[in-house]
């Protein structure tokens, strides 16, 4: 039996815009014939030393594992902003991927990128920017979203070069906008494409 090939869309979300985005990102992915979307989130971490989250997501998408990286035909990795750079929970998460280093078992993969902040200059490049170092170090491919989208140029809100973003307003409470929306799914289908393209 032929089953699809899988992009994995792993995300950080703590007020839910970045879940969203991967859900939309995971639609624009499956689009594509062929290919079907794995969603994986990481869990909070504590700056105490007990473990403060289930081992089991109580909702949403289950906890990435390191093989979720190596079974997959590419990657699509989300994080909110903090201070321009990604959260401390998908830092620590790929802080523990030195053994798939080790194997290079990341290299030639495609790979891309989303982020949400809280304003329009909050830093959403700087964070697509830093989220692609572990991932050039593993030896994937960085695909973002190109001026073909004509969203990118017209759009008021989300929306880079580098990969989708989402403007969520200072207390999150803004809906993602249809621009956003277009090219969440863009960059899925785009991803999914050359995923496809470069395991063939």
């Amino acid at each position: 039996m032929i089953t699809d090939k899988e992009i994995l869309v792993l995300y950080y979300s703590q007020h839910g815009a970045t879940r969203q985005m991967a859900q939309l990102i995971a639609r624009g992915v499956e689009q594509v014939a062929g290919v079907r979307a794995r969603l994986r989130t990481v869990p909070k971490i504590s700056s105490v030393c007990e473990a403060t989250e289930p081992a089991i997501p109580d909702s949403g998408a289950p906890y990435a594992e390191l093989f979720d990286l190596e079974e997959c035909i590419g990657l699509a990795l989300g994080s909110p902003t903090r201070f321009g750079n990604m959260t401390a929970s998908m830092k620590y998460f790929w802080d523990g991927t030195a053994g798939l280093w080790m194997k290079h078992a990341l290299v030639g993969k495609p790979a891309a990128l989303f982020t949400s902040s809280s304003s329009m200059h909050g830093g959403q490049e700087s964070t697509l920017l830093s989220m692609m170092l572990p991932l050039l170090h593993h030896g994937m491919l960085i695909t973002g979203i190109p001026y073909s989208e004509p969203e990118l140029a017209s759009t008021l809100s989300g929306g880079t070069p580098y990969g989708a973003s989402h403007v969520a307003g200072l207390t999150s409470d803004l809906a993602i906008s249809d621009t956003e929306k277009k090219l969440c799914m863009a960059l899925g289908r785009r991803l999914a494409i050359t995923a496809l393209k470069l395991a063939a």
